[in-house]
């Protein structure tokens, strides 16, 4: 197989796994002058034909993560009942004007 044969495979099943508003979390970025700190949350945007994930940050950045050169991973499924549970919380709070 050649190698845009491959990379486009590889997109498909990037594409698959990190559809549009799955939530992650940046392990590591590669060589990046401006990288986003290790630990880092965000939500995919979308995913292009080289794999490469397309994220807004929760620190209000939003870059392309580069398959084979940064790491991330999806947040499990107690990660995301802690960040419901958390956003539930902040939104139930009552106002206070004044």
């Amino acid at each position: 197989m050649n190698n845009v044969k491959r990379l486009t495979s590889i997109a498909g099943q990037i594409k698959a796994e990190y559809p549009k508003g799955t939530r992650i979390l940046l392990v590591e970025m590669g060589n990046d002058p401006r990288s986003i700190l290790p630990n880092t949350r965000g939500t995919v945007d979308f995913v292009d034909d080289t794999g490469t994930v397309f994220c807004k940050f929760d620190n209000g950045r939003q870059l392309g993560l580069a398959y084979g050169a940064d790491s991330y991973r999806k947040l499990t499924e107690q990660e995301l009942a802690e960040e419901n549970s958390v956003a539930f919380v902040e939104k139930s709070e009552p106002t206070i004007n004044m």
